[in-house]
């Protein structure tokens, strides 16, 4: 029989579409490590919000991986921030789902703070070993946020708890491993760095031209492509400010494609930070260089990377860094802020370059050189296909998230053991002892 496992994602589905403000990174790990768990032989349930009232209790996605909505709190969206009053009701669903028979794991694997709230529930009540992916951190948003938080208070405090009971976590990058100790006291032993992934059947190089073409670009000056949620901690404003240092202070001139959004077309009233990343272009007069083209679904993301000379992602803090990663896999050389998994997947002068944060004098430092070096740009694109290729696949990460399910069902397995034996011994040695 397959080992079964219970992935919690309670706000990030892999059914739902991508590049809002609650769609991102999380949806996309979720849905490649439950497919890539099962190619190894398991069964996974995805287990999430529903978070609209025409969503079917269980949807089979692919074989061996169902996904589950939990009726927890009113099915309509609702922002991350406020749905940690309804993690009670999310995990009243799972213990019944769990009482009735209706699903039998092996190990759950909780995804954000909020799911291991519900694990540790599970944990407590049923005995079931479990594996933490944070995939952001309370205390590190708070320092880059300026301490403000709109998340609940006790959040911190929610993730030491969790820090302490879970039997393993997983952090994408060096940076969050060092967060985890720095922070929450995490010990070194329970920490192991799985990073995120990329499907190669969905991100390889094509020719430019024809990507141009498919995403509607005229000509063959230069082009900068970024992608991602557009919320302002992913630092758009740097890389348009960085368009008008192009201009001024290097005599060039190029366009950038913006992906991401609630909608396929760009709306301001939909997204607010469009509205004013359009604000900052016009007032630095680029806004006839910078378009916004809408949210795009993931198997309509190739030809946008591989149209680009650059990729460019200056966000103020990054735990993974997701389209970084796809661009490399198109190789298509990097800029990315030197901050969390960004520093880790992009190698400086390897793969791209690396910049301070929120310093768009130095995006467009390099902006400049590498379009004044196209075959240092051409080797770069070169590097970055081979390095994602050799270690960022989806499925090299599901065979190491494989590989530490593993030890933690190993050492829950002999510890279930130790106990069978000690009881067996006291029985045999005091057989009075459960009867007094």
């Amino acid at each position: 029989m397959s080992q079964r496992i219970a992935l919690i994602s309670e706000h990030a589905s892999p059914l739902a579409i991508l590049g809002g403000c609650e769609c991102g990174g999380q949806n996309v790990y979720v849905g490649q490590v439950a497919l890539g768990l099962a190619r190894l032989g398991y069964s996974v349930d995805v287990f999430t919000r529903r978070d609209d009232i025409a969503l079917p209790e269980i949807v089979q996605w692919a074989p061996a991986v169902r996904v589950i909505h939990v009726p927890a709190g009113p099915a309509r969206s609702i922002r991350k921030e406020d749905l940690l009053p309804y993690m009670e009701d999310f995990a009243r669903y799972m213990n019944s789902w769990l009482r009735q028979g209706r699903g039998r794991y092996d190990l759950l694997h909780a995804n954000f703070f909020m799911s291991g709230v519900v694990a540790r529930e599970l944990q407590g009540r049923w005995g079931l070993p479990f594996v933490m992916t944070f995939h952001a951190l309370g205390a590190v948003r708070q320092l880059h946020h300026n301490g403000r938080n709109e998340f609940p208070k006790e959040r911190n405090l929610i993730e030491s708890e969790i820090v302490a009971d879970a039997d393993a976590i997983l952090a994408g990058c060096p940076q969050d491993a060092k967060d985890l100790g720095s922070f929450y006291g995490a010990p070194p032993h329970k920490v192991r760095i799985v990073p995120c992934g990329f499907d190669p059947v969905q991100f390889s190089p094509m020719d430019k031209g024809v990507a141009r073409q498919k995403v509607g670009v005229r000509g063959a000056g230069p082009l900068f492509v970024h992608v991602g949620r557009m919320v302002p901690r992913k630092g758009v404003d740097t890389i348009i400010e960085a368009m008008a240092r192009l201009r001024d202070q290097h005599g060039l001139y190029a366009r950038l494609l913006v992906v991401g959004g609630e909608t396929d077309r760009p709306d301001e009233r939909s997204t607010p930070e469009i509205g004013r990343l359009r604000r900052i272009a016009a007032a630095l007069g680029v806004d006839d260089r910078v378009m916004f083209v809408g949210r795009r679904r993931p198997d309509q993301l190739r030809p946008y990377y591989c149209a680009a000379d650059l990729f460019i992602t200056t966000p103020w803090y990054e735990p993974f860094g997701f389209t970084p990663l796809e661009a490399m896999a198109c190789a298509t050389p990097v800029i990315g802020s030197a901050v969390g998994g960004i520093k880790y997947t992009v190698r400086h002068k390897e793969t791209g370059y690396l910049v301070p944060p929120r310093n768009a004098a130095a995006v467009a430092l390099y902006m400049a050189h590498a379009l004044r070096e196209p075959e240092e740009r051409e080797s770069l694109g070169q590097g970055a296909a081979a390095r994602a290729a050799s270690s960022f696949t989806w499925q090299k990460v599901s065979n190491m998230v494989s590989q530490v399910y593993q030890e933690v069902m190993g050492r829950a397995a002999s510890s279930q053991g130790a106990v069978i034996t000690l009881l067996r011994t006291d029985v045999s040695e005091s057989p009075r002892s459960f009867l007094n």
